[in-house]
């Protein structure tokens, strides 16, 4: 009740006024729907925009992956030719740690010998990369990496000491045994069997991996 209020009477008949009620719960319930879906809409157009980020990232990163591969593709070649070199190399390293260039070392062998003197025979037992090379049991010998056994020939009866001690002056000498000397009687000249020892001094090193370094 209120009271000094202006008295007010309504006369409509109560389904007017049922009708009209139900009118604005109608127009109540349509604006909540509205209002439902542009929250709807909303968030199905931000989920649509991360969506679409989303792909961008994911067809931007796509490309740069294709981009690597090209890239790595053109390089492939080089890379294999790297690797082929790398492996021959290695390999020969490996294989030539034991190598002597014995035509070079003959010729120095030859070049110690006294004048008119001639090799005319040699026997090489040397090392190799995947033995050990073996050692003499006697006490007093050096180690050594390969033994020549040469048969010299000369037309005078030689000095064996001074030939033994000419062949100190060769690249990893270790030492030098006289082992026979023999006269031809039918030409008049002397052979000289002997056996000479070197050391790793010898190795020509030629596919040293480490040399110019």
């Amino acid at each position: 009740m209120v009271v000094g209020g202006r008295p007010r009477v309504d006369l409509l008949p109560p389904e007017v006024l049922a009708a009209r009620r139900a009118q604005r719960t109608v127009r109540r319930v349509w604006a909540g729907v509205v209002l439902v879906a542009a929250v709807v809409g909303i968030g199905i157009g931000a989920a649509s925009m991360v969506a679409a980020g989303a792909h961008d990232d994911l067809t931007g990163a796509q490309s740069q992956t294709l981009s690597l591969l090209q890239q790595q593709a053109q390089y492939k070649d080089v890379r294999a030719a790297e690797s082929g070199t790398a492996l021959r190399e290695a390999a020969q390293a490996v294989g030539g740690s034991t190598e002597i260039s014995w035509k070079s070392y003959l010729g120095s062998v030859q070049e110690s010998l006294p004048s008119g003197t001639r090799i005319t025979g040699v026997t090489v037992d040397s090392a190799s990369p995947f033995e050990s090379y073996v050692q003499s049991d006697a006490p007093l010998q050096g180690r050594r990496i390969a033994t020549l056994t040469i048969a010299a020939e000369s037309p005078t009866l030689p000095s064996v000491p001074q030939w033994l001690d000419s062949l100190k002056g060769l690249t990893g000498f270790v030492d030098a045994t006289a082992n026979s000397v023999t006269l031809d009687e039918s030409t008049g000249a002397y052979t000289v069997n002997m056996t000479i020892h070197v050391d790793d001094e010898a190795f020509d090193r030629k596919y040293d991996q480490d040399k110019g370094q």
